[in-house]
């Protein structure tokens, strides 16, 4: 459903009527706007939100998911997944994680960090222990600390290297762009088992690359 202002405006009498602290953005209205409408995990989530909505952070809605931020850096993020509700946790790689709460999303994240929940018990059971994380996460942030990706070497598909041998346009965004968004490209790029299939992708994605944007960003 598209975010209209009635919309907007209705969910702001709603939020209105709980708890709210200050004026909301439109990032936080759409947040709000996003647990209205949920159906999915809808308790799990709620209590995920309860959760980080308890620590010194901000409440955001960054790629179609609200995403809790400290002075503008993302900190944790919410999602409704098929099998799950999961909190993630963008340096989680960084945390202790002494109740072994957090795994990998995948075999290729190298800083990004969850935690999955299928009923809203396991949340209540955990309630402590992902809140600790939280807050180390927090205080990792306000440290200022990195993932370290410097023997992360980056392997460009042949078809990449060959088309910024000719596209000098092309190569010089890429370069531009953050290791992140570098390695992204290049993991979905590769993933193709043809090479005709990861030229085509290349070609599609590269009106992205020129403007600067990652993989799955809008």
């Amino acid at each position: 459903m598209p975010y209209t202002r009635f919309r907007l405006r209705q969910v702001n009498t709603e939020v209105g009527q709980g708890r709210r602290v200050g004026k909301l953005s439109e990032h936080d209205t759409r947040a709000e706007l996003f647990f209205a409408e949920l159906t999915a995990w809808r308790q799990e989530l709620l209590a995920l939100r309860a959760i980080l909505r308890d620590c010194p952070l901000t409440e955001r809605f960054k790629w179609t998911s609200p995403v809790y931020t400290l002075q503008d850096a993302n900190v944790a993020i919410l999602w409704s997944r098929r099998d799950c509700a999961a909190l993630g946790i963008f340096k989680g790689a960084l945390l202790k994680d002494s109740d072994g709460l957090l795994v990998a999303p995948g075999q290729h994240s190298r800083s990004m960090r969850v935690a999955r929940f299928a009923n809203v018990q396991s949340v209540a059971e955990k309630e402590m222990a992902l809140k600790s994380c939280v807050l180390e996460a927090i205080e990792i942030e306000r440290a200022g600390l990195k993932v370290d990706f410097s023997n992360d070497s980056l392997d460009y598909p042949e078809e990449l290297r060959v088309r910024m041998g000719r596209d000098p346009e092309l190569k010089a965004a890429f370069l531009a762009l953050t290791p992140g968004r570098q390695r992204g490209y290049c993991l979905h790029f590769a993933s193709a088992k043809q090479s005709g299939t990861r030229t085509a992708r290349i070609e599609k994605f590269r009106p992205r690359i020129l403007a600067g944007k990652g993989l799955q960003e809008r």
